[in-house]
């Protein structure tokens, strides 16, 4: 079979010391005329090709967006169809873990080397942090990908399976442990936001966006409604009005002790904010994590701190036994021998409906489940986690067993 022969342009010749070659011109990236020299037609021809593909990718490159800039392009695309709470969410993360370890880089250039790389220090953050961020790697690539902008996306083999810290179970406050805390921090400023955590069961962010509009202590069963949201901006409190899901706007009845705190907070309030901060605003992250530090100040969690001595900074490790009092603080008293967070607090309160035999579907809905399957799963852990439910739940079933075999 003849092989097929490649059409070689005519090329003009040139002397150059004695020999004669031949020699064409060709625009570079740069707009700039630049000549190229060969032995032969064949040569120059291959040299002419070679040369043009590295002046069109060249020329893509530099056409190419960095990193930092098509994610701020997706991210405003973004903006056309998720919620508020949602894109706030998307620009956290991808500020925080793309932009930053990548925002520098061309498009076109990044590797899956280079992405894997970049994951490295939110491999240290918790699975489901690590999960979103691979996400969003993926749905950023692949848009430009879709676009045109990059020949290849890095990120199709890209996996989040296995990566990131995993969380530990849940687990609710003891009754115990309730009252120690309440009494530990009882006139103290979180106390107010432990109690609606405790009884009301509100995300961090329902608490410290709640209005005195939203809550309703004068009707016959007293109420209060969530249809706000608490988020901070470089430490700045923002408060949307748009929630995360449709579910998590919903009405929430207080029982007798919630509402009695409320009322006696109510009274002495001067600001439109349940919990605000002394001009009467809303809290900023830095000053909710002071809220915190009162309850974190009276555990006995091992801690330590450092403190300059003769010039040089030594560490120091305080050991807190229970019952004492801080040595530099003898107002503070070590009540507390178990830790607590935010969201434990909602934890506990969801975890009282379910051994309130409350149903799961009422459950969903004071808690603010989008998707059944979360209560789901909290009520069977829960609920089928203490023995004695066991056993209940199963003798009540062999028990209609035996009656029908009768």
């Amino acid at each position: 079979m003849a092989t097929k022969r490649k059409h070689i342009p005519r090329y003009g010749t040139v002397e150059i010391g004695g020999h004669t070659y031949f020699r064409t011109t060709i625009m570079d990236a740069e707009n700039n005329r630049v000549s190229l020299y060969g032995k032969t037609r064949e040569e120059l021809y291959d040299k002419e090709l070679e040369a043009l593909e590295k002046i069109d990718n060249a020329t893509f490159r530099r056409k190419s967006p960095t990193v930092a800039e098509y994610c701020e392009k997706w991210l405003v695309m973004q903006s056309v169809h998720v919620r508020a709470t949602t894109l706030t969410d998307y620009t956290s993360k991808v500020r925080r873990h793309i932009i930053s370890e990548l925002g520098d880089r061309c498009m076109a250039d990044v590797t899956l080397d280079d992405i894997q790389v970049a994951l490295v220090p939110v491999s240290k953050k918790s699975a489901s942090v690590y999960k979103s961020v691979i996400v969003l790697y993926k749905s950023i690539f692949r848009a430009a990908k879709e676009s045109r902008i990059i020949d290849e996306n890095p990120t199709i083999y890209l996996k989040a399976k296995g990566g990131g810290v995993p969380q530990t179970d849940k687990t609710a406050l003891t009754d115990e442990q309730v009252d120690r805390l309440l009494e530990a921090i009882k006139g103290l400023p979180p106390y107010v936001f432990v109690m609606i955590g405790l009884y009301a069961g509100l995300r961090r962010e329902e608490i410290l966006a709640l209005q005195w509009d939203s809550v309703y202590l004068d009707t016959d069963a007293p109420y209060l409604t969530v249809r706000r949201a608490w988020h901070t901006e470089h430490n700045r409190p923002v408060i949307l009005t748009e929630l995360k899901t449709k579910a998590a706007e919903r009405n929430v009845p207080l029982p007798v002790c919630l509402a009695d705190c409320l009322r006696e907070a109510k009274a002495n309030s001067t600001s439109e904010y349940v919990v605000a901060n002394r001009d009467g605003d809303p809290l900023s992250y830095t000053q909710f994590k002071r809220l915190w530090q009162y309850i974190v100040t009276r555990t006995t969690k091992e801690r330590v701190y450092y403190r300059y001595e003769d010039g040089v900074r030594v560490k120091h490790t305080v050991k807190p036994v229970l019952g004492e009092k801080a040595a530099h603080n003898g107002k503070v008293v070590y009540s507390l021998d178990f830790e607590v967070t935010p969201h434990q607090l909602r934890h506990t309160y969801i975890t009282n409906l379910i051994h309130a035999s409350v149903d799961p579907k009422t459950v969903q809905y004071l808690a603010g489940h989008e998707s059944s399957k979360i209560t789901m799963d909290i009520y069977a852990k829960v609920k089928y986690n203490r023995p004695d439910e066991v056993v209940r739940t199963m003798g009540g079933a062999f028990a209609q067993w035996d009656t029908a075999i009768i």
